[in-house]
């Protein structure tokens, strides 16, 4: 197979674009010219494929030669995969850089803070749950008519509180 002579210059186009614009400082420059290295391997393995052929299943009267090879497609599809990975990863990171930028000196201690106040707060409030419960529990225990285990067992022997038989 002979190269497309639009494919070659296309290729080359995107390599010189991407390199160059990945050579800036801003994060965001970087992902472009990355996507658009990526893209130009993507055709540099297309062009490295060969000739186009039939599909690559042999049957009846296909050779060997007639078919095209499955590998460099596979190839051009990990290849893509790979390059949507880093590319969420670069915007997370973007992301993440706009958003310490944006906080200034402060940092990440923002949300901390914030975060600390709830707790405080909440652990305040089931403090104060639970006194009150426990303050039910005991005035329910009280305005009972039942009588502790120790006197049932008392009085299931025999014996008075002060230690002499029942008659």
């Amino acid at each position: 197979m002979t190269a497309s002579l639009t494919l070659v210059v296309l290729m080359a186009v995107l390599f010189g674009a991407g390199i160059t614009i990945m050579l800036e400082r801003s994060l965001t420059r970087v992902l472009i010219g990355f996507l658009l290295v990526g893209n130009a391997v993507n055709i540099l393995i297309f062009l490295m494929s060969g000739a186009p052929g039939l599909a690559p299943i042999l049957s009846d009267g296909v050779t060997a030669d007639d078919i095209s090879d499955p590998v460099p497609q596979a190839f051009v599809l990990t290849a893509i995969v790979i390059n949507l990975g880093i590319t969420a990863f670069m915007l997370a990171l973007i992301y993440r850089s706009w958003w310490l930028a944006r906080l200034g000196e402060k940092g990440d201690l923002v949300d901390d803070e914030a975060e600390l106040a709830e707790d405080a707060e909440e652990a305040e409030g089931l403090i104060r749950s639970s006194a009150a419960d426990d303050l039910a529990i005991q005035e329910l225990i009280d305005a009972s008519d039942e009588e502790p285990d120790d006197a049932r067992a008392v009085e299931a022997s025999g014996r008075s509180d002060d230690g002499e038989a029942k008659r």
